[in-house]
């Protein structure tokens, strides 16, 4: 199929980057990092007029679920917490910063979550709170393994 007749074929196929970012993909996973991530995304997402997407990865730990720990109870907590914030400061600065979000949840290992999450929600930005794992620095980190998959642009945030 030539590219003219696939492009045919899909005439409503989606576009990255045509006329500014119209959904913006934050990972959150409540450490510091991950929520100054959160609050650049979101002045990002209100000066683009964009959809702010939060997505949490919750972890499955089949390990810790085999040795009977309640991993699935422990995501969800945090899940909820996250939400919680989000709608706090969202309520803090209602009237002064809007910005349209959504809050998603997905499994897996962040990587492949926020892989996902992204496909799905055609995502035209992703942005990451950086590492503080010290381990990553040697075997890589989530936000750099994103950068080189080069799919969509991907800012890290200290």
């Amino acid at each position: 199929m030539t590219e003219q007749h696939e492009q045919d074929a899909h005439p409503h196929r989606f576009e990255r980057g045509t006329d500014g970012p119209k959904v913006i993909l934050v990972g959150v996973d409540g450490s510091d990092s991950s929520l100054r991530a959160a609050a650049y995304a979101g002045g990002l997402a209100r000066r683009q007029h964009a959809l702010l997407a939060v997505v949490y990865v919750q972890p499955v730990l089949a390990a810790g679920a085999a040795l009977g720990a309640p991993v699935a109870e422990t995501t969800e907590e945090i899940a909820e917490d996250l939400i919680a914030q989000i709608r706090e400061a969202a309520e803090r600065v209602k009237g002064i910063f809007e910005v349209r979000w959504e809050f998603h949840t997905f499994r897996g290992d962040p990587y492949n979550g926020l892989v996902k999450a992204a496909d799905e929600l055609k995502a035209d930005a992703v942005v990451v709170g950086a590492s503080e794992q010290a381990g990553h620095r040697i075997i890589g980190s989530v936000a750099v393994r994103l950068v080189k998959a080069g799919r969509w642009p991907v800012t890290v945030v200290p």
